[in-house]
């Protein structure tokens, strides 16, 4: 099982998030788990992780010099080893009818944070991605990946219900706009050895899943971790589903 000495996880302190960084805790091989949310102190999920290979990253996904920051306080700690694993797994879900009032703000807001965050997030962290992605040519996240978690409702052949069910037009076209920033990064990182690929988890028991969803955080997250070890430089630029198959675009 391939496995990254250091991953770090965006919107940690719960959820998917958090349920990747007990995760990555398990295993014996990860040397440092990084995750990052807005207020750290204020997140009594990451108090009671008391494994000395964790580290609790304050970092606000729309605030650049807060992303700065981070990547500066990350690059401390690593050094030349530089980052194997960058999780892009912050997000939000805003309700948007297309049959009510026009609203352009969370239409806005929403595409700001699942879409062009990620974004940002990935270019201030590339320099640490480069210099783990030199020290092998071996392809997979124990070199160098970027993971974007993306979402069923990204897909385009998949769609067949639009807004009828549940008002998520601006869901829907935020995670579309993340598949292509991830398989725009695919092309662009290939020489650089980098992994970049997207990952549908399932309708999870979370905030965002709700009650009645499907599965737990942590048949997500076990489902997850071993598809992610899989992958290697075939697997760049593609869509998958927690399991490992392709999920259509």
């Amino acid at each position: 099982m391939a496995v990254p000495q250091s991953v770090l996880i965006t919107g940690a302190n719960r959820g998917i998030g958090l349920g990747l960084v007990h995760a990555y805790l398990k295993l014996s091989g990860v040397k440092h788990v990084f995750g990052t949310a807005r207020d750290p102190a204020a997140a009594t999920e990451f108090a009671s992780i008391k494994d000395p290979r964790f580290h609790a990253l304050k970092m606000d996904v729309l605030c650049d010099e807060s992303v700065k920051k981070a990547a500066e306080e990350t690059t401390k700690i690593l050094g030349s080893d530089g980052l194997n694993l960058l999780i892009n797994n912050s997000g939000i879900f805003e309700k948007y009818d297309v049959l009510e009032t026009p609203d352009r703000k969370t239409l806005n807001k929403v595409i700001e944070v699942n879409a062009t965050s990620q974004l940002i997030v990935t270019q201030f962290f590339l320099p640490l991605l480069r210099k783990a992605a030199a020290s092998t040519s071996v392809w997979g996240i124990q070199r160098a990946a970027v993971i974007m978690m993306s979402s069923g409702a990204a897909s385009i052949v998949d769609n067949t219900s639009g807004s009828k069910f549940i008002p998520a037009v601006a869901y829907r076209m935020s995670k579309a706009a993340l598949n292509q920033l991830m398989k725009t990064l695919a092309v662009d990182f290939e020489p650089h050895g980098i992994l970049v690929a997207s990952i549908a988890p399932g309708h999870v028991a979370t905030d965002m899943g709700g009650k009645n969803a499907d599965i737990t955080v942590d048949e997500s997250c076990s489902a997850m971790l071993d598809t992610f070890s899989k992958w290697k430089k075939e697997h760049s630029g593609g869509f998958f589903r927690r399991n490992g198959d392709p999920f259509p675009f």
